[in-house]
């Protein structure tokens, strides 16, 4: 079974987004334990990008390429899923503001990343608009984050590259990578000024592995700036 994403836990462990519904993990066995899988039964989809709010509570999306049917699910701390939105292609990256009022996410086919305004406490979303909107030759919007100046990073697969965009989506900064397919990007090293950024290997043939062979790899980029550490589940 894939794991699509994953959530550090405050209990230990991580909690999981998989091709099968939410799981918890303890990091070391082979096992997952199941927690609910809220489009059981739906043939051809599986869960895909998530991440952890400051709330503790994880968010996850599915995707389904064959149609626009797929969802963003919220797993709260009592360990229920709440529908967020539907009508998604490819749900991929997801962030928000330092100051918790935004709340950014992809919807890749759609080629497209959505802000909404945010409420921490109820976990609520609202007032949907349009972040960003790019054309196919950009490359695909997948994962994404935000550093601690509000600004957001985003993957651009088949794109060969990250974009750093200001808090009213204007193109700020663009980090050119040596591999067509990058897919999230990520802050870490000891202060936080370290940008992480995952690629993809998978389905390329074999004249574009020759052209690059360090697909698949992950980069670090020296962002000159910090990003804000990530908050773990509590339930």
């Amino acid at each position: 079974m894939r794991v699509t994403a994953l959530g550090l836990r405050e209990r230990g462990g991580f909690v999981c987004a998989t091709e099968k519904g939410f799981y918890f993990w303890d990091g070391k066995s082979t096992s997952l334990e199941f927690i609910t899988h809220p489009e059981e039964g739906k043939a051809g989809a599986r869960f895909n990008d998530g991440k952890v709010d400051r709330a503790g509570r994880f968010w996850a999306g599915t995707m389904d390429p064959r149609n626009a049917t797929s969802a963003l699910y919220r797993l709260d701390t009592d360990l229920s899923a709440r529908r967020m939105e539907e009508g998604i292609t490819i749900s991929n990256g997801i962030g928000w503001s330092p100051d918790n009022r935004k709340m950014y996410y992809a919807d890749s086919l759609r080629y497209a990343v959505y802000e909404y305004t945010f409420d921490l406490q109820s976990g609520s979303i609202s007032e949907r608009r349009v972040f960003i909107q790019v054309e196919k030759d950009f490359g695909v919007p997948d994962g994404l984050t935000v550093d601690s100046q509000g600004y957001v990073w985003i993957a651009f697969y088949d794109g060969w590259k990250v974009v750093r965009y200001t808090p009213d989506g204007k193109e700020d900064a663009r980090v050119a990578l040596p591999v067509a397919r990058p897919t999230c990007p990520a802050f870490g090293g000891t202060n936080l000024d370290q940008l992480y950024v995952t690629t993809a290997i998978d389905r390329l043939p074999d004249r574009e592995l020759e052209q690059q062979p360090q697909a698949g790899d992950m980069f670090v980029i020296e962002a000159g700036v910090k990003g804000v550490a990530e908050p773990m589940f509590g339930g």
